[in-house]
């Protein structure tokens, strides 16, 4: 029975958590209400769910999160907007820095940030007229035209049914270059040789995406695509795959390994994608190897592929295209691929699910020498192979056997059941899908839109073992997990394992996306992490511009430092609410809401730089 002390206790912890629901609940409806569609279509969307509650008396509701901990009245900083010509500011690719670097291996379109003197101070606009995303899967095909207003693709690939431009909207008719008959008949294609419709095959990488239709359609399979293009002259590229809702990042094949785990896509694809593959000893055939897991496939379309039926049509002399796709099969054969097919243009080959397999070749590939194959945050490409995981039986699989998704999800994954990551066990694993129950239950009695179709792009800032993720995971959305590379666990190659993906990113820079470009933003515990690292206003500011227009924030971290970010927020022209944590108001931990405000360029905006 509870003492008197406890009992009141209780009843704070009960009004706490009325407040919670009843206001904030208030508060995202509202939200829902107030969305920009531009055209007529969110709007009837937020009527519907502004209809579902009545928040005529709560707004008179005073309630706050029992820190107490003095929340200084003082005035925040205000930070000022941007002059309208950073619309689209990618600090760590930005053209004109890009155009400094040299052209060689393609250096310039790595990512190249701003020295801390140089970065802006300021919150990046949207362009006027900007409209929320129409939702999914009308996005998939239609993005209205204010947010990315470009029209260069649509002369550039006219004949390549890419996109076209309708009016006040952008079409994606669902083609390609090698997408003749449209991306699903692609899909198709691939299927009668990969399993993609058994949830065998869930995670994609796709290189040199385009608009990034392989993974706007391959959704339809449930499998998840992590698509990337460079920030080139086929302007916004990237950024219209994620203006359709489909995963996507600024990146190249250059010098340096890409931003992921070793082990991690089930297949990787490229279709027309111009990267050399058969160049510098193979490197980057051996970096896709790197990422691929044992087992896993490799598709390659367009040329040099058929190159004795097509040379003419691609208007290239014979002997160079023979010459191309001979360096491709000897590096393949190199690395002990298996070639399962060639469809026309499409050739599919596939990873060995173990070492044993790949003894007896005459030649053998030079094996890495790094012991930690997922150590990549800048790290140079090397010309050599990272080793499969040791096994012990023939035909057992390297890594572990895979498992269809969404049985995945949640299984124990290989990684952990064979303690390959320090102080991460079976039972610490099960321990965390419990608690993310929790915590994301807890959210949804305060923002309950966050499974509705409103939020189609979401960030985790600091994802764990991805547990945030799958525990929301839905058709209706996607979550991009960040691996901040100063965690103190690396458990990216977890997070994969589940059938999610995502990526290393250290917040003390730019992330490599366009502005703009996620509904919700989930950052736990990322302020402390970086708190000597950083400044907090800068990875405010940069949250801020990947941020689209009335997107939600959700920050969880210690009392003190969500203080100090509220007040910082307070100049950022975001509305926030902040709560205890669920357990109640004893709890150290408090969790921020926000929303950032609708507002485009040319509104009251009077400097261009902090």
């Amino acid at each position: 029975m509870a003492t008197k002390g406890n009992t009141g206790e209780l009843k704070t912890r009960s009004s706490v958590s009325i407040f919670i629901v009843i206001g904030l609940c208030c508060f995202f409806y509202v939200l829902g209400a107030w969305q920009r569609s531009g055209f007529g279509k969110g709007d009837r969307i937020a009527s519907e769910i502004t209809k579902q509650t009545d928040c005529g008396v709560l707004f008179n509701l005073n309630y706050e999160t029992h820190h107490g901990i003095d929340d200084s009245d003082s005035p925040a900083k205000e930070f000022n907007p941007c002059d309208d010509k950073y619309i689209d500011y990618t600090p760590c690719q930005d053209q004109a820095r890009a155009m400094t670097f040299p052209r060689e291996n393609m250096m310039y379109r790595e990512r190249h940030c701003p020295p801390e003197e140089e970065k802006l101070q300021c919150l990046v606009p949207a362009p006027k007229g900007y409209a929320t995303p129409f939702p999914w899967p009308k996005s998939r095909d239609y993005v209205p035209f204010a947010n990315a207003p470009y029209k260069s693709l649509t002369v550039e690939k006219a004949v390549q049914n890419w996109i076209q431009y309708e009016g006040n909207v952008f079409r994606f008719p669902g083609g390609g270059t090698q997408f003749p008959e449209g991306a699903d008949a692609y899909i198709n294609q691939l299927a009668s040789v990969i399993p993609i419709d058994n949830g065998m095959v869930r995670t994609v990488l796709d290189t040199g995406c385009g608009v990034a239709s392989l993974g706007a359609y391959l959704f339809k399979k449930n499998v998840l695509t992590m698509s990337f293009a460079p920030r080139d002259s086929h302007e916004a590229q990237v950024q219209f795959a994620l203006e359709r809702g489909v995963p996507a990042v600024i990146g190249v094949l250059g010098t340096v390994k890409m931003p992921y785990p070793s082990r991690a896509f089930d297949m990787a694809h490229c279709s027309r994608c111009l990267i050399p593959w058969g160049a510098n000893d193979g490197i980057y055939m051996m970096e896709v190897d790197r990422v691929l897991r044992p087992g896993g496939y490799w598709v390659l379309s367009g040329p040099p592929i058929n190159w004795r039926n097509d040379y003419k049509r691609w208007g290239r002399p014979k002997e160079e295209v023979e010459e191309e796709q001979q360096k491709i099969e000897e590096i393949a054969e190199l690395l002990c691929w298996e070639k399962m097919q060639e469809m026309g243009e499409i050739a599919v080959w596939r990873k060995r699910a173990n070492y044993d397999s790949c003894r007896q070749q005459d030649t053998k590939p030079t094996a890495c020498e790094s012991k930690y194959a997922d150590d990549v945050w800048y790290k140079k490409m090397e010309a050599c192979v990272t080793p499969y995981p040791e096994t012990s039986e023939p035909n057992e699989v390297a890594g572990g056997e895979w498992k269809p998704f969404p049985e995945r999800l949640n299984a124990a994954p290989s990684r952990i059941s064979s303690g390959s990551v320090p102080e991460v066990s079976v039972e610490t694993y099960q321990d965390d899908v419990r608690l993310w129950k929790k915590h994301v239950n807890a959210y949804k009695r305060i923002n309950n839109i966050i499974d509705s179709g409103r939020y189609r792009n979401i960030m985790d800032m600091n994802a764990g073992l991805g547990s945030f993720a799958a525990v929301i995971e839905s058709p209706k959305l996607w979550v991009m997990n960040v691996m901040p590379t100063i965690a103190e666990k690396d458990t990216l190659g977890i997070i994969y394992e589940r059938g999610l993906i995502g990526i290393y990113h250290d917040w003390c820079e730019g992330f490599s996306t366009y502005p703009r470009t996620y509904d919700l933003i989930h950052a736990n515990g990322i302020f402390s992490l970086y708190k000597n690292k950083c400044d907090a206003e800068d990875i405010l500011l940069e949250m801020d511009r990947i941020l689209r227009p009335e997107g939600s924030v959700i920050i969880r971290d210690e009392a003190d430092v969500v203080i100090k970010v509220k007040k910082i927020v307070g100049g950022m022209r975001w509305n926030t609410r902040m709560v205890d944590h669920e357990d109640g108001p004893l709890i150290s931990e408090k969790i921020l809401f926000a929303v950032k405000r609708y507002w485009v360029a040319g509104e009251n905006n009077t400097t261009s730089m902090g």
